[in-house]
């Protein structure tokens, strides 16, 4: 199901193309062309209806196996980004933090180890602004709950989403 949908979305981003390239052309008097922004519109409303029913079907019958999960999402590269937070929380400046961060994830494929297995002092070879607590950045659940934005995956953010649309899906 979630292959047929995903192929549904090529779809769709014709359709969202037909309507931008049909406002991208409209004049500035009368409307006319917008009759062709009818089929494309009522396509991808059909088309997103039924993907969501299949979804919900779906997802409501799914079990998560959390362990493959877990080490999926443990690519020890995903917290680079953690990184340079780190390095802004400690008085660097963003496009320079992007820098050490760079080198530093071209130092660790190069030496074919993770952040984790890296010492303090190899830190300290890309920046002095790392300390000892560095090493507590390089953690999953830490970098998930440190993210606490709008949107973003905290376990706090996620939990009230999950309430959220239980409480819209069950009224």
């Amino acid at each position: 199901m979630a292959e047929l949908t995903r192929g549904k979305s090529a779809r769709l981003i014709g359709n969202l193309m037909s309507i931008l390239t049909l406002l991208k052309g409209l004049p500035m008097t009368y409307n006319r062309d917008l009759q062709e922004d009818k089929e494309p519109l009522f396509d991808s409303i059909d088309t997103i209806s039924l993907a969501l029913e299949v979804f919900t079907e779906m997802i409501s019958g799914m079990d998560v196996n959390r362990a493959k999960t877990l080490a999926a999402a443990s690519d020890p590269m995903l917290l680079a980004t953690d990184l340079a937070d780190y390095l802004v929380n400690h008085g660097i400046p963003f496009r320079q933090a992007h820098e050490v961060i760079g080198k530093l994830v071209a130092y660790s494929i190069e030496q074919k180890r993770g952040f984790g297995e890296m010492t303090l002092e190899e830190f300290q070879q890309f920046s002095p602004a790392f300390e000892a607590d560095v090493t507590a950045c390089l953690n999953l659940e830490t970098a998930l709950a440190a993210r606490k934005g709008i949107g973003a995956p905290s376990p706090q953010n996620v939990k009230a989403q999950l309430a959220r649309w239980r409480t819209t899906l069950n009224a």
